[in-house]
């Protein structure tokens, strides 16, 4: 039997009835660009985050753009942020005309080490942007702590933590803004792209509001600079609302299943996620082996049918586009992680017996 790293159909599958109604309402409806389901769209997912705004985009990757924008950011400008997630928050960092600076991650949890933080600082920095990344929450207690220290506003990168709580409370409401993705894979994910900020500033949700339709103030009046077409389709709005209903259920699956990972690999030499705080949300199921042994193990799960991925295998200082400019930074850590980590299948519709089809698989893979 053979296990596909993800499964879109299948996912579908399970809320087919659901989306084709929702489709339906928006075909019939006529309105297919910021109308009643983004609207609804944004009052729903506000109120589960516990945001007081909620604006839809395009994309993740907008998101993070208008975001870094609303806040003031400009050339010349530094943002603090981490290396290891696959070069997002670089990229918006640059289209705004900033400059990244990168933190080491914590070897646990794989995200922003606080302790590294207050030392790279600099008089040019202006915001700090954690990603919960894998699902797993960063240390938002600390980073909060130095950035209120700097009087530094703080960005929540929460592309992979649709639903993940701190301290009771879901993440993106703690810093100054937050940004989400819809894409397919994501534990909320539209059919197709999508992005959102969500933000308890009324005058941030109103300048990213406007920002995301060409800096109008009223329909081709422009008065805000730097603006853009980003907006949420109503039709993946409508499938949004469909998969809002299902995110626990979901989620609550994608723990169980980390938890049969972990005690079924617990024998093995592999670094597992660490699953003590129940408020992880498990978007990518990552394992840290050996980089010697790495490629080896994920050809043994290619040949017996098994998906697997590496997230990510480039750190943004390394990548060739940027590799120039950041010869001297050293983040030992991530660039470790670069070539050690496996992300495994884990998503809700994966079964108890395919769990266990993988544990067998790498439970062998070490007795050879």
């Amino acid at each position: 039997m053979s296990i596909a790293f993800n499964d879109l159909g299948r996912h579908v599958a399970t809320m087919a009835e659901e989306i084709e109604a929702a489709s339906t309402r928006v075909l019939r409806s006529g309105w297919f660009v910021l109308g009643p389901e983004v609207r609804a769209f944004e009052a729903e997912w506000a109120e589960y985050c516990g945001a007081r705004h909620c604006i839809s985009l395009a994309t993740g990757t907008d998101a993070l753009i208008l975001g870094l924008r609303a806040l003031g950011l400009q050339a010349g400008d530094e943002v603090l942020t981490v290396a290891n997630a696959g070069s997002y928050t670089t990229f918006a960092t640059h289209t705004v005309g900033a400059t990244p600076r990168y933190v080491d991650v914590d070897s646990a949890s794989y995200t922003l080490d606080p302790s590294q933080l207050a030392a790279a600082i600099t008089p040019r920095t202006k915001v700090i942007v954690p990603v919960h990344l894998y699902g797993q929450v960063a240390d938002l207690s600390a980073i909060l702590a130095i950035a209120a220290d700097h009087q530094l506003p703080v960005l929540e990168d929460c592309a992979q933590a649709h639903g993940a709580r701190y301290q009771g409370q879901h993440v993106g409401t703690f810093g100054a803004l937050a940004t989400f993705s819809f894409y397919p894979t994501k534990n909320l994910g539209a059919l197709g792209d999508g992005g959102a900020i969500i933000t308890n500033d009324d005058g941030l949700a109103a300048q990213i509001k406007q920002l995301r339709t060409y800096g109008w103030a009223n329909k081709y009046q422009v008065t805000l600079e730097k603006g853009t077409n980003s907006r949420l389709d109503e039709l993946q709005a409508a499938i949004l609302r469909v998969k809002l209903a299902h995110l626990d259920a979901q989620n609550s699956r994608r723990q169980a299943l980390a938890a049969r990972y972990n005690a079924g690999l617990a024998a093995t030499p592999l670094q597992c996620p660490q699953l003590d705080n129940a408020q992880h949300v498990q978007h990518l199921y990552v394992v840290r082996v050996a980089a010697e042994q790495r490629n080896a193990l994920r050809q043994h799960l290619q040949a017996a049918g098994i998906g697997s991925d590496v997230h990510y295998p480039i750190a943004d200082h390394q990548q060739p586009a940027w590799a120039e400019r950041y010869q001297d930074v050293h983040l030992p850590i991530t660039e470790a992680l670069s070539n050690e980590i496996l992300s495994l299948p884990c998503y809700p519709e994966l079964s108890d017996a395919e769990v266990d089809q993988v544990i067998d698989c790498i439970q062998a893979f070490f007795a050879a």
